[in-house]
């Protein structure tokens, strides 16, 4: 069974303008949610059509567009801040150059700036917003660690993300869901503020019908930013096994990013700069391990076995 790479690329963009559409009407309807439930407060009614709804539903879609486009223009470079990653010259890594270029031109794709981590832990990620502003970024451990094949397989790996517009993906969408997220926390925080003073013996009363939308509100706060970020990490998983089958095309020898996840796999670990906010974007995953026992839902990565296993069945 071959992959159909162009097919599958075309796919992954396609699924990624669908998701951010799904993402960004949850951001609305959630917005919508809130200004119906403090219409319906403030009146003691519960209107069908909710004018502060529409208000703030907009105005969250709007906030989440707009944190999008601000994360396009900056969020790469404040990723490569946050891991920091040097940017280093031919002179520095000659092999890693050599390596890059290689896979700059089997994909396509510009040569991205190349950076290196000063660790000795073994992993790599790329970023970029487009392949014009792309970067891929190294471990020290990696490049002492790794022999040219599995270097060359790895690198392989990060430039199939920028091609197939991974590294957009990842920063636009974990912006909308860290929106999401910050929202459905001052929510959470609101109500409880609010049960709190209201137990000061006050006789107001609000309808049946406004007390069951605040609660419906205090699930939808907790269950919108869950949802929202269980889409995101099935997502993501299937992009790296996207992104490994597209590195086999590039260097046409699957044994060296076969070998290259195994030696990562046993040496994963974190590192100064590594974040939760950008553990997704590494080949693995550099806090959690992730076994095929792993819950699925939370799982940035896929298991490591089985990415090792569809290496090996490629073309088969």
């Amino acid at each position: 069974m071959t992959t159909n790479f162009v097919a599958a690329q075309a796919a992954n963009r396609r699924n990624t303008v669908i998701l951010l559409v799904i993402l960004t009407l949850v951001a609305a309807g959630f917005g919508y949610l809130i200004g119906w439930v403090l219409q319906s407060e403030a009146t003691d009614e519960v209107p069908l059509v909710s004018q502060a709804g529409l208000v703030l539903g907009s105005g969250l879609a709007i906030a989440s567009v707009v944190w999008s486009l601000i994360s396009l223009a900056f969020g790469s470079r404040m990723v490569v801040a946050m891991a920091e990653a040097k940017e280093i010259s031919k002179e520095d890594a000659p092999q890693l150059f050599n390596v890059v270029e290689e896979m700059s031109i089997a994909s396509g794709v510009p040569m991205p700036t190349v950076r290196v981590m000063e660790t000795d832990a073994l992993n790599a990620f790329a970023s970029g917003t487009s392949t014009a502003n792309a970067t891929i970024a190294v471990t020290r451990g990696l490049l002492a660690a790794l022999n040219r094949d599995e270097l060359q397989g790895v690198i392989a790996h990060e430039m199939a993300h920028i091609a197939n517009l991974d590294t957009r993906y990842m920063t636009i969408v974990g912006v909308t869901v860290g929106l999401i997220a910050l929202v459905a926390d001052m929510i959470l925080r609101t109500m409880r503020w609010g049960s709190s003073s209201s137990r000061d013996g006050s006789s107001d009363k609000k309808s049946s019908g406004a007390g069951l939308l605040v609660v419906v509100l205090i699930v939808v706060a907790i269950v919108a930013p869950i949802a929202a970020k269980a889409v995101q990490m099935a997502v993501s998983r299937q992009r790296e096994y996207l992104a490994d089958a597209t590195s086999v095309q590039f260097t046409r020898n699957p044994e060296g990013l076969i070998s290259a996840l195994q030696k990562l796999a046993a040496a994963a670990a974190p590192f100064p700069g590594v974040s939760r906010a950008t553990q997704h974007l590494f080949i693995v995953n550099p806090i959690h391990t992730f076994t095929a026992k792993s819950s699925a839902l939370m799982a940035t990565h896929p298991d490591v076995a089985d990415r090792i296993a569809r290496l090996r069945n490629l073309g088969a």
